[in-house]
């Protein structure tokens, strides 16, 4: 990563933030050379809507001075770029599999992450005095009063606020230990999720572990206990690089990634389709019980709409003989009927098509 070369591109966003810890894994993998820099609040909240259409981290600003927001589309578009040992399987069902599982960390793991950082004390005393210093230096307040804003907002906003009541915490954990112990599988007979190299899955997931489930002092504390192997997978990812990044891929789609597809099939897609319903009602909460979790007054997302949509939309462009052999994974593995469950999607007309580098609907997540 270079420090001072000005051609290099800037990546801002925080320490402990999920998705730019995703980007950095990414830059880092691909050999991409970029400059890390903190993003500030709240003087850089208005910058980023004049040049991006809205405010959320990370940002990336590119040599030439356009400014990209949201990880999986600049991620596609560093693909284009950087083609050099692309991070898709070339095996297009692996590769839906990788976007699948690469959706499912971004939009479901979120939430139990932010749950495992701002419920418990231990995980709020740290994340609320690292951001208050890091990102919210430009707000003219006592250390204590910024860390009680940043606690009371990410409650209020993004774990009992976005549907993590009381009756949903033992669910909530219960769906998180069962990832380890799938996980833990995994990485017990392959180093990476679908072979000897890390794929966009790898990167995906780096999101939730990275700067979450491996650095929370909960979350961390069970991973050391429990899933010591995916915790090695952490180190792992972030100390691939674009030299050492090869190896062969498994063949097909294996027993254990299937178990993960398993999974989101019982509790990522039938939420997206509740918020689909949602949505389509015109209501801001709903409440939609999956996989046995109770989600009370959850936010609705018009950019998760999108996701689905952008899902199905990948599907469509494989070649008959892909889709056949796909579909019959997805099948078996019961993602297929969430994944067309409601034919008409409440989309807007040409809704988040400029990204990365204008986004219209993603839910703004300023601390992470």
């Amino acid at each position: 990563m270079s420090e001072s070369n000005p051609s290099v591109l800037e990546l801002r966003g925080s320490s402990i933030s999920y998705f730019t810890g995703k980007m950095e894994n990414y830059f880092r993998i691909k050999g991409i050379p970029y400059r890390f820099e903190s993003m500030r609040f709240p003087g850089e909240v208005k910058r980023n809507k004049q040049v991006l259409g809205l405010s959320q981290m990370p940002v990336v600003q590119l040599p030439d001075g356009r400014w990209m927001t949201d990880t999986t589309k600049m991620i596609q578009w560093f693909e284009c770029e950087y083609p050099e040992r692309p991070i898709v399987p070339d095996d297009p069902v692996q590769a839906f599999v990788c976007y699948l599982l690469e959706d499912w960390a971004d939009e479901w793991w979120w939430r139990p992450a932010m749950h495992y950082r701002w419920y418990y004390p231990e995980g709020a005393r740290f994340a609320s005095g690292h951001l208050a210093q890091e990102v919210m230096g430009g707000l003219l307040l006592p250390l204590f009063m910024k860390r009680a804003m940043l606690r009371r907002r990410q409650r209020n906003g993004y774990t009992r606020g976005d549907g993590i009541g009381p009756d949903a915490v033992l669910g909530i954990e219960t769906d998180v230990a069962n990832l380890f112990s799938q996980l833990e599988r995994i990485f017990s007979v392959r180093p990476f999720l679908f072979g000897d190299r890390p794929t966009l899955a790898d990167v995906g997931f780096a999101g939730p572990f990275f700067r979450h489930f491996a650095l929370d002092p909960i979350p961390l504390q069970i991973l050391r206990h429990t899933a010591p192997k995916t915790l090695e997978w952490v180190i792992r990812v972030w100390n691939s690089r674009l030299e050492s990044a090869v190896g062969d891929l498994v063949s097909g789609i294996p027993d254990d990634i299937q178990e993960l597809l398993k999974h989101l099939s019982r509790g990522y897609l039938p939420y997206l389709n509740a918020n689909v319903t949602a949505v389509k009602a015109g209501k801001t909460r709903f409440t939609t019980t999956v996989d046995g979790v109770t989600y009370t007054k959850a936010r609705t997302s018009q950019y998760r709409v999108w996701c689905l949509s952008q899902l199905r939309d990948r599907y469509h462009t494989m070649s008959c003989e892909a889709q056949t052999a796909l579909s019959g994974v997805l099948r078996s593995t019961g993602v297929w009927d969430p994944l067309w469950s409601d034919v008409d999607l409440p989309m807007n007309d040409g809704q988040d098509s400029r990204l990365p580098f204008w986004g219209d609907h993603k839910m703004t997540m300023v601390n992470e």
